[in-house]
């Protein structure tokens, strides 16, 4: 015979379920700001009202199951993470990583990718190069994409493509959170069609992690370096002067750009300096790092 499960009293439910809602909605604003989205761009990636989303995240009101996953998807969520359900052993690791200060944090989910992640010869099948503008990329992956012949990409001519906008309009347009969202569909759309490629991404890919840790999974990532001289001589060498209208604060503006991001850049699998090299020489180093 069954034991019947006496039911919580009226007032604990109501508790139960309020603080349920509410948890539920810190999770979608969380995640939101994560993605650098506000709520109305939210609303119509989502295909949901902006009402809604302002009652989902006040944890007030019923959350539709449909109209939840919706935004579970536009948030590159599960429904599961918003819904706060895990395992046990999820708890522990979030526990542990809640109680990491936030410099060890990102370590801590970089080694977790190195350790757990894809298989090496999977990765190793796609080659990304990834460094400031003017640090040879493009010769570089172009290069080794003939010598290797696997199809070159690169990430910010796809973004064009999508916008239908130069990268320049694209921002004026929509902004540094508008751009990041193309680039992440766009870097996952290229990983999904090749299985094979040599890609390079712009620099400031860095600056988003969830799109940069997608890279560093999925693909061979080599740093392309070079001192902020050399990446400033070599876009005025591609015929853009506009460094040079205010070359002093632009040199010393580079420079700290390049300081901010090289412990992001080193996460990298390898480095490529081209400061001192010529084109063959730094070829010739990234196809031995490639073949490794």
């Amino acid at each position: 015979m069954m034991t019947a499960v006496p039911a919580l009293p009226p007032s604990d439910a109501a508790d139960d379920s309020a603080e349920f809602l509410a948890g539920l909605g810190r999770r979608v604003r969380d995640a939101r700001a994560r993605r650098g989205l506000s709520r109305k761009a939210l609303s119509l990636e989502a295909r949901v009202s902006e009402r809604y989303l302002a009652q989902l995240e006040a944890g007030e009101g019923n959350a539709s199951v449909v109209l939840l996953r919706r935004v579970a998807v536009a948030l590159g969520a599960t429904l599961p993470e918003l819904l706060g359900e895990s395992s046990p052993e999820h708890r522990l690791i979030r526990r542990f990583l809640d109680e990491l200060p936030p410099h060890r944090l990102e370590d801590a989910l970089f080694r977790l990718l190195r350790e757990f992640g894809r298989d090496d010869a999977a990765r190793r099948s796609r080659i990304a190069l990834v460094g400031l503008r003017g640090a040879g990329k493009t010769t570089l992956g172009q290069a080794l994409a003939r010598e290797f012949h696997w199809p070159f990409v690169e990430l910010d001519r796809e973004i064009e493509r999508e916008a239908a906008v130069g990268l320049s309009e694209l921002f004026m347009l929509h902004g540094q959170a508008g751009y990041r969202r193309i680039e992440r569909r766009c870097l996952e759309r290229v990983l999904e069609a090749n299985d094979r490629l040599v890609m390079a991404v712009g620099g400031g890919i860095v600056s988003e992690p969830e799109t940069f840790h997608l890279l560093l999974d999925r693909c061979f990532t080599v740093w392309v370096k070079a001192e902020p001289a050399q990446h400033m001589a070599r876009v005025v060498a591609q015929g853009d002067f506009r460094p040079m209208e205010g070359s002093h604060e632009a040199m010393a503006d580079l420079a700290r750009i390049l300081a901010a991001r090289e412990p992001l850049y080193r996460k990298a699998d390898a480095v490529v300096d081209t400061s001192a090299a010529d084109p063959a020489q730094s070829l010739r180093q990234l196809k031995d790092l490639a073949r490794a």
